[in-house]
């Protein structure tokens, strides 16, 4: 009878240190993939020389006027920030910015400048938990679809009534944008979306790179931090899937994604592609690297979202 007793209590403790150890591991990877903090696995910001293709957009993203727009984050209390930057000709005009994970406003120069260049206004928000929006996590476009909303409603206020906007996103912004188009009941004056690299799910996309970067499965931990997420900020990774809403979308959508992407898989884009129910196009672009398509190919880049804005745009 001692015997088995000391064998139950051995198990029991067994069991609990490889229950304290998993929750461990949990906390440990929750805080890598949810919490805003600088993240080992993505590389640091290249200092732009002359003779970087994103320099005249980096110079004068450095010199142009910008007014700031405040926000209050869906649901919540979080004081959100963004930058608006006026088209040099009057318009109503507008293309709302996503950026991308644990980027902020900033980062996103190269295409506030393009589309400047195209005679838009362009309004850039930080993402709750990113830049210098408030937040202790990082939504990965679930929570993030509703701010959006808001953000598209500002412009709608202060621009009135004929106001006209396209939502655009890379990375994690392009999920966003995705997130976006499958809202019921999108004000009209939203157009059309274009998204840049996005990911099917924050889901698919975590279970990918633990496997890439730490060599780990998706079961149990991938499942654990998204109860983790669940229960401390309120969403799952399985809720933050953009292949599910953008089968409600019915606006038009130009989807681009580089043809070597291996941190957002190029694959990613052709089920979400086909999801899509209204008038879409689908743009590979070549080179290497993620959300890297337009510092490849600047004049492809924007020749591709002009010619689709002049099509569906009016």
């Amino acid at each position: 009878m001692k015997t088995k007793n000391k064998i139950i209590i051995a198990s029991i403790s067994i069991v609990a240190l490889l229950s304290a150890g998993l929750l461990g591991a949990g906390l440990y990877f929750y805080k890598v993939a949810v919490v805003p903090a600088p993240k080992a696995f993505l590389a640091g910001k290249a200092k732009i020389t002359k003779k970087d293709p994103l320099y005249p957009a980096h110079a004068w993203y450095q010199k142009v006027p910008k007014r700031k727009w405040y926000e209050t984050s869906a649901g919540g209390n979080l004081k959100l920030d963004a930058n608006y930057i006026t088209a040099s000709k009057r318009t109503n005009r507008t293309i709302v910015i996503a950026h991308g994970f644990m980027n902020n406003k900033d980062t996103m120069f190269p295409y506030a400048y393009m589309f400047h260049k195209l005679g838009y206004n362009v309004l850039i928000p930080d993402a709750r938990g990113q830049g210098d929006s408030q937040g202790n996590y990082i939504g990965y476009g679930w929570p993030d679809r509703l701010d959006y909303l808001k953000w598209i409603k500002q412009v709608i206020k202060k621009g009135g009534p004929s106001s006209q906007i396209v939502m655009f996103g890379t990375s994690m912004g392009g999920a966003t944008t995705m997130m976006v188009s499958g809202i019921k009941g999108v004000p009209s004056q939203l157009k059309a979306y274009i998204e840049d690299c996005g990911y099917t799910s924050a889901y698919e996309e975590i279970t990918y790179q633990a496997k890439q970067l730490y060599h780990l499965p998706e079961f149990p931990l991938v499942p654990l931090v998204s109860l983790i997420t669940k229960i401390k900020d309120g969403y799952s990774f399985q809720e933050a899937d953009a292949l599910k809403q953008v089968r409600k979308n019915t606006k038009p959508m130009l989807f681009i994604h580089g043809a070597h992407d291996k941190f957002v898989p190029t694959k990613m884009v052709y089920p979400l592609f086909h999801a899509s129910r209204g008038p879409k196009q689908l743009a590979i672009m070549p080179g290497q690297g993620h959300a890297k398509s337009y510092q490849n190919n600047p004049k492809l880049y924007t020749q591709t979202v002009k010619k689709f804005l002049d099509k569906y745009f009016k």
